[in-house]
């Protein structure tokens, strides 16, 4: 509805409403919906409706969507963004347009009546206005779980307690606070019981205390006095006086709280007020559903894991079965399958095994997993699960509901790309960009928020973003069916006979597994589709003609072909294509004729060279493509709306001239580009070399990037390269730069002057000196660092405890060299959470002086990452600590342990072995040790005095004579 009204508000603006009926009629429709909107957003949040008040909402959304569809459709007529038509031409395109003036004048008038319709059955009914809310808080029971049914809750609430500091020595004195998150029905109620029924002896009062979603903070405060044993209250104290009496009940006594499930910051705020730090060694627990809460709570989190299999199975059978070990052979492998969609979820696994009890046959238990889907939450035994889910979803905000509701669109277990995620979000409507910040930041934000609000699961999180993410099945099945309430998404499996729906298809998402050029039923109903995702093989529909589809997805369609794209030109409206058959070798030059697309994606395609027309589409923001694919020339610099692109490839040195086109981009933010072209050897080599160099530095200064990538995948990268003469343009908004597979002489001083860069990977370094670590340490906004060197000045690399990396939380460094001491001093990076390590060691030599590399003088630190190769070991299960036959690596991994066991915050450790592809790149080359050799000893003053790349090849690193290169 909000989209509606923008539209309407803006379209009140335009010269094409000039007819005063429709001018009025629109003014009408705004004001009417405007206010009937407010009611809408209340009915939004009551979990039920009487059927008149869901039967006059459901007629109000599909009356918008129509509304919506006949603006969209008088736009395109009227605002063609071509080169304007001169004499008869412009003559006829007038007549053109005053006859859509005429057109949308009758149908406005048509849906004013239908929205006059609308409004006065609501002044009618007179609807009830109040959310309805459960009487019953679902998680009671919880407090009162047996302890004998419960499973694989023994390391979590020993891990909770260690957090708390309850060890046999005695506690701190100091108050501390440990926050327990994870998504609904995970436990979290469970295990903050548990833990406060085994150390709540420890202490003079306790309180365990239930928030609910709307919290009533003087209840709570209520709640907490009476638990701790205080009565002292009257009926007329307001929040202030209670907040007092409590603080002053608390300041001589050693207490224990658990505040349940914390909704938001605002409330954890107010309640945090009242609970006193009275050096006595209290403790306070919060579980939030939030990991943004939790974090607010507490410096010490615990997120809460799924089950493993083999408890998940434990707590399955003692549920259903009262014995954690039954022998029900004739069952199969349909446990399995119900475990796996529950995947670890207790509460799942719970109301499953309750729906199970005493069925015994094999085909009972075979209807389950089919029933697993909307038709379980819909399910009376499963109804105290469903409510668990329902809070978590009405928790969340309208707008970000909206979003949620779109993930119904993918299959279970699909891993969604954050990418093609937020690019469809914004070509649905539902981001609106704000003041200061781009429509994908801000979807950025949206999936960031549902990752930490525990609704949708991160997926290869890098530099604190994921790529991707899954929704668990079993909130999945509940979105879906929540959007098959609402109309949102229409999903058809053409396995499977499709009855015609009640409303018109307004998203359509179809599974063909089974068989090619299968057909779907063609329906009024689909006139209307604004989003169409085809899974699997290729369907027989009459979708195309749709002049009201903003979104088509393909990407996940096999044996698509050339054919299938034929009259694509008539989908106006489209803003979001994505192509991934390899059997597509070309797009359509008529493609130019979707002026209203955003984003076009074809990776994964057999496309080999895109077509000049694609510089008619004008709105073009983001543009994906393999790097292979070649562009015609001169069109780089005419996609003047572009925002991203990735990955723009250059396969011979005459392509590096294009570079300098991107300099006309202005409102481009994000580029990735790589190289892969053999330059010829010797001066002519390096003058190629150099001259690459410069286009690149060039780009560097011209372009106003937020992200930039950039890899050298050339075989014969063996030319060391000064990044002086990068100097970005000031003031730089760069925020991520990654320089990949680039051998770097040193970090260029300009790098501390970045002073909005948040994530820098610099590979490779060839030697990082006591200078570098300084620049590198003076960017003040940098979180994520990522560097690759031979190694460091006279074997050493130390991070001092000066003002360096004030902000870093996550560190990875890779030194494929021997002989390189790694030390962290005293203060040294105070907010470092993560860091990974990537050490050579051969023997005790090589070390060089190594122990435990002062870890424990990382104040921050809770999670560790090790890789130590010893003998150029590459089996994926070899474990350091176990190898009896390489000294110095366990003498490492040793020292690396024992520091970690006496880091306060006992950090997690992770030993791997992964073999990286890029570091024997370049270890594989004779003359990286000699760059190395020569670089240890090198004085800054005479790389300055050299004058350049070329004169520094031939003085201080020549190649190694008899070498292949």
């Amino acid at each position: 509805m909000k989209l509606l009204l923008s539209k309407l508000t803006k379209l009140l603006g335009e010269e094409y409403v000039k007819l005063k009926a429709v001018r009025k009629q629109i003014e009408f429709l705004r004001d009417e919906l405007s206010a009937m909107s407010a009611t809408l957003e209340v009915l939004a949040d009551a979990e039920q409706l009487n059927p008149e008040t869901k039967l006059w909402r459901d007629k109000l959304r599909e009356l918008a969507y129509d509304l919506e569809d006949c603006i969209d459709a008088f736009m395109a007529r009227v605002d063609d963004r071509r080169d304007g038509p001169t004499g008869f031409k412009k003559y006829f395109c007038k007549l053109k347009r005053l006859k859509a003036r005429h057109e949308i004048a009758n149908q406005i008038k048509e849906l004013k009546a239908s929205v006059m319709e609308a409004s006065e059955r609501h002044r009618r009914y007179e609807f009830a206005q109040n959310p309805s809310t459960s009487s019953v808080d679902p998680r009671l029971q919880t407090l009162h779980e047996d302890i004998d049914k419960l499973v694989g809750i023994d390391g979590p609430k020993k891990h909770v307690i260690e957090l708390l500091s309850m060890e046999m020595n005695g506690p701190s004195t100091k108050l501390k606070v440990v926050s327990i998150a994870g998504c609904g029905g995970l436990g979290k109620t469970t295990l903050a019981k548990q833990v406060y029924d085994t150390i709540k002896g420890q202490f003079s009062c306790s309180a365990f205390v239930l928030v609910s979603r709307t919290p009533d903070l003087r209840k709570i405060l209520i709640h907490i006095s009476s638990g701790v044993g205080f009565t002292g209250y009257t009926q007329d104290d307001g929040v202030q006086q209670l907040i007092d009496k409590i603080r002053n009940h608390l300041h001589c006594k050693r207490y224990i709280i658990v505040i349940d499930d914390v909704w938001d910051t605002e409330a954890w705020e107010f309640i945090k007020l009242a609970l006193l730090n009275n050096d006595l060694g209290s403790r306070i627990i919060s579980t939030t559903r939030s990991v943004t809460v939790a974090k607010c709570c507490s410096s010490q989190v615990y997120e809460m894991e799924p089950l493993s299999f083999d408890d998940s199975k434990r707590l399955f059978f003692k549920r259903a079965f009262g014995s954690e070990t039954p022998c029900y052979p004739h069952l199969e492998d349909v446990p399995d399958r119900i475990l796996r969609k529950c995947g670890g979820l207790p509460l799942a696994i719970v109301t499953v095994s309750s729906m199970l009890t005493n069925q015994l046959t094999k085909e009972e238990w075979d209807r389950v997993p089919s029933a697993m889907g909307s038709a379980l939450a819909n399910k009376p035994d499963a109804k105290k699960m469903t409510s668990i889910i329902s809070l978590s979803y009405f928790d969340i905000p309208h707008h970000l509901r909206t979003c949620l509701l779109y993930l119904s669109v993918f299959p279970e277990d699909y891993m969604i790309r954050t990418q093609y995620l937020i690019n469809r979000w914004i070509a649905e409507g539902f981001i609106h960009e704000e003041e200061g910040r781009s429509k994908y930041e801000i979807g950025q934000h949206y999936f960031n928020d549902l990752i930490n609000r525990s609704m949708i699961q991160p997926i290869d999180v890098k530099c604190g973003q994921a790529k991707a993410c899954r929704v668990h099945d079993i909130i999945l099945d509940y979105i879906k069916c929540k959007a098959t309430e609402e109309n949102f998404v229409t999903s058809l499996y053409a396995a499977e006979h499709v009855y015609p729906p009640t409303y018109k298809v307004r998203r359509l998402c179809v599974s063909n597994h089974t068989k090619e050029n299968v057909t779907i039923w063609a329906d009024p109903m689909l006139s209307h589709v604004r989003s169409v995702t085809i899974f699997g093989q290729p369907v027989k529909t009459s979708l195309l003609p749709s002049t009201a589809l903003r979104v088509l997805d393909l990407g996940d369609c096999s044996r698509m072909k050339d054919h299938h794209l034929a009259s694509i030109e008539n989908l106006f409206h489209l803003k979001y294509l994505r192509l991934s058959s390899g059997s597509i070798s070309e797009l359509p030059e008529k493609i130019g004729e979707l002026q209203y697309l955003q984003t076009l994606d074809v990776r994964g395609t057999g496309i080999e060279e895109l077509p000049s027309t694609i510089t008619k589409l004008q709105r073009l923001a983001h543009l994906y493509v393999d790097w292979h694919i070649r562009f015609p020339d001169g069109v780089i610099g005419q996609m003047h709306n572009l925002e991203e692109l990735t990955e723009y490839g250059v396969q011979s040195y005459e392509q590096w001239k294009s570079l300098q086109e991107f300099s006309k981009l202005t409102k481009l933010r994000a580029l990735k580009f790589k190289w892969d072209f053999d330059s010829h050897g010797g001066s002519e080599g390096l003058s190629q070399a150099e001259g690459c160099h410069s286009y690149v530095g060039t780009l560097f200064s011209s372009c106003n990037l937020y992200n930039l990538h950039i890899t050298d995948w050339s075989d014969d990268n063996r030319y060391p390269m000064s990044l002086d003469s990068w100097h970005p343009a000031t003031p730089c908004s760069l925020r991520k730069l990654c320089i990949k597979r680039y051998l770097i002489f040193k970090v260029p001083n300009w790098m501390a002057s970045l002073g909005k860069l948040v994530v820098l990977k610099l590979n490779y370094i060839i030697c990082l000196r006591p200078e570098d670590v300084d620049i590198l340490g003076a960017i003040p906004t940098l979180l994520f660092l990522k560097l690759a060197t031979a190694g460091g000045t006279n074997g050493r690399i130390t991070v001092h405890g000066s003002n360096g990396f004030r902000s870093l939380k996550y560190l990875s460094l890779r030194i494929f060299r021997c002989g390189t001491t790694l030390e962290f001093q005293v203060g040294s990076m105070p907010k470092l959470e993560h860091v990974k390590l990537i050490l050579r060691v051969h023997k005790r030599k090589c070390i060089n002086g190594a122990s435990d590399l002062c870890i424990q003088h990382l104040s921050s630190l809770n999670k560790v990452e090790v890789e130590i190769y010893g003998n150029c070991r590459y089996d994926t299960n070899y474990n350091p600590t176990e190898d009896k036959n390489d000294d110095a690596v366990r003498w490492v991994a040793n020292a690396i342990n024992g520091a970690i066991m006496t880091h306060p915050n006992r950090p997690t450790v992770i030993y791997e072995t992964d073999y990286d592809e890029d570091c024997e790149h370049f270890e594989s080359r004779s003359y990286m040790p000699l760059y190395y050799q020569r670089a240890q000893s090198l004085e800054v003053s005479t790389i300055q005095a050299t004058g350049g790349a070329r004169e520094i090849s031939k003085r201080v690193f020549p190649l190694v004579a008899g070498s292949d290169d």
